[in-house]
């Protein structure tokens, strides 16, 4: 519920001049006061991404918790998330394997 949250906040409230900002997932304490948001950033810099989320960190918590009522609100932290670049990077090696000759299928009786 907070990823999605979250993700609706980074993309409807701030712009992002031609990056793709993803929300990959939000773990949470158990005692609820603390929360790391993996942030995937694609085609563009990350850095700066990452730093204006953390330095934006109370505005986005207070929007979001408009919006979801917890016991505490998590002071969130946001990190780097790699696993959309390395999703897209599988897909096209997994493009060129598949361009890759293949052997021809062995005919059924032949030893």
């Amino acid at each position: 519920m907070l990823r999605r949250e979250v993700s609706q906040v980074i993309q409807k409230d701030y712009e992002w001049h031609g990056s793709l900002v993803t929300v990959g997932a939000v773990e949470v304490t158990p005692d609820l006061k603390e929360a790391k948001v993996h942030v995937g950033v694609i085609g563009g810099k990350e850095a700066a991404v990452l730093a204006r989320l953390n330095k934006e960190h109370g505005s986005i918590q207070s929007r979001v918790m408009q919006r979801v009522v917890l016991r505490n609100t998590p002071v969130m932290r946001f990190v780097a998330d790699h696993s959309a670049e390395r999703g897209v990077e599988i897909v096209n090696l997994l493009d060129e394997v598949a361009k890759l000759p293949t052997a021809p299928p062995e005919e059924e009786g032949e030893e």
